[in-house]
């Protein structure tokens, strides 16, 4: 698609099925679309697809249509949930499954390769769930599998989604999802005492106060939670996936970024993240990692008003209009050698954040719904890397160099790395 954008420009049409889209492709058009005050695009498309991944109705907030109920709903979840000192007092979760994942690297048999993948994958759901729901999932594996599956479908350009109109979405399965917050439920009951407040018990909490002007219904709360859960497992699992592939495959990154973590860190055995606060080049390689692989390429919004121009032409209602933040990303308008891994180029924190006002670099989106999770997503991903790169060296199978890593990506609703990355740990001892 962005090869099409070089070719007639950053603003396109396309036709495809029942659907008119319009491409958008650089900084300039997505400034224009979201400036202001304009809520004419702060809609996502219907998508039957999803329906069943979020409880059959959109009253969540990624599905939900735009309006008073989206608005209060997501003024909860940035204030009560996701906010700065709600991320903080989760922290115990994350250092707790970091030190787990350290330990399940430290005991593998030397010599013996190991799926960073699949760990990664593994530790972002735990310590989601943990901090969502209170605690590990006894079939958490059955759960995760009922997520991906229901994902897999959900592009842009699902057949079901370009067809409203297909009775396809009828075959999708009737998910277990009802079963985790009965079991939630249940521990309370239990012990509930003896628990930290977990996300769904925020929600509670706030579900009987009186000055609340949205009704949080348990189907709402479902809604909600299935949400932040999933952007959660997809955002934070491809950015640490590609983040450990990229500093394999440019080892003067990594050696950089390991020199900068273990001067930090001194002697520590353990990585707290009240230590993380000098990683200066850790987070320029995070960001760099998200300029390359934003963890969705597309975000797929619908006009909401008539008469509504971008460029110049006419967007009838009803159009959808997707930014491809992939290609605004790797623009030579914008960057430097743009297909290259250079974290450097974002070692001025100030140069860039990725909140929504630098509109060359949105890896999170941009307008009113931007993602609400970033700083959730960040204390996770912070966490895990420097714990990987202060307790571990890295090296890649036998007689693989670092510029043949397989860097495929795999599209659909988010880009994801198409091959596990297998690598060995070699435990650092401070000397």
């Amino acid at each position: 698609m962005r090869n099409l954008s070089q070719q007639y420009g950053p603003l396109m049409m396309l036709r495809i099925c029942e659907r008119v889209i319009f491409v958008v492709s650089s900084a300039e058009v997505v400034r224009e679309v979201f400036k202001g005050n304009n809520t004419a695009f702060e809609q996502r498309p219907s998508s039957p697809a999803l329906d069943e991944l979020h409880s059959g109705h959109a009253i969540g907030v990624v599905m939900a249509p735009y309006g008073e109920q989206w608005r209060q709903l997501r003024r909860i979840i940035v204030t009560h949930v996701l906010s700065t000192r709600c991320v903080q007092s989760y922290r115990r979760i994350r250092e707790d499954e970091a030190d787990h994942l350290v330990s399940v690297l430290a005991s593998s048999p030397p010599g013996q390769l190991v799926n960073v993948s699949a760990l990664i994958t593994d530790f972002v759901a735990d310590s989601a769930i943990r901090s969502i729901f209170g605690d590990k999932l006894p079939d958490r594996d059955e759960f995760l599998k009922m997520m991906e599956h229901a994902t897999e479908f959900s592009t842009i350009f699902d057949l079901r989604d370009l067809f409203p109109s297909s009775r396809l979405v009828r075959m999708l399965p009737r998910s277990g999802k009802d079963k985790i917050f009965q079991s939630h439920a249940d521990r309370k009951e239990v012990n509930d005492g003896d628990r930290e407040k977990d996300m769904i018990d925020v929600l509670l909490g706030l579900q009987k106060e009186a000055s609340m002007r949205v009704s949080l219904t348990p189907e709402v709360i479902k809604s909600v939670v299935m949400d932040i859960f999933t952007a959660a497992i997809d955002t934070q699992t491809i950015c640490l996936q590609w983040t450990m592939a990229e500093l394999v495959a440019n080892p003067r990154v990594m050696k950089k970024a390991q020199e900068e973590i273990r001067r930090v860190l001194g002697r520590k055995e353990r990585v707290i993240e009240e230590s993380l606060r000098d990683l200066h080049y850790l987070r320029a390689v995070i960001k760099e990692t998200l300029r390359l692989h934003p963890p969705a390429a597309l975000f797929p919004r619908v006009c909401l008003h008539d008469d509504q121009k971008i460029q110049g032409f006419h967007v009838p209602r009803g159009t959808i209009l997707v930014t491809n933040i992939w290609a605004i990303c790797r623009d030579p308008k914008y960057w430097t050698d743009p297909d290259t891994f250079i974290p450097e180029r974002f070692e001025d924190e100030c140069a860039f954040d990725f909140k929504g006002s630098d509109f060359e670099y949105i890896p999170f989106g941009a307008g009113r719904r931007i993602c609400p999770g970033i700083t959730f997503a960040q204390a996770t991903i912070e966490i895990v890397l420097a714990n990987l790169l202060y307790h571990f060296d890295w090296e890649l199978p036998h007689g693989v160099k670092s510029e043949e890593i397989d860097m495929t990506e795999v599209f659909g609703l988010s880009v994801k790395k198409k091959a596990d990355l297998l690598l060995h740990p070699i435990p650092w001892i401070p000397e």
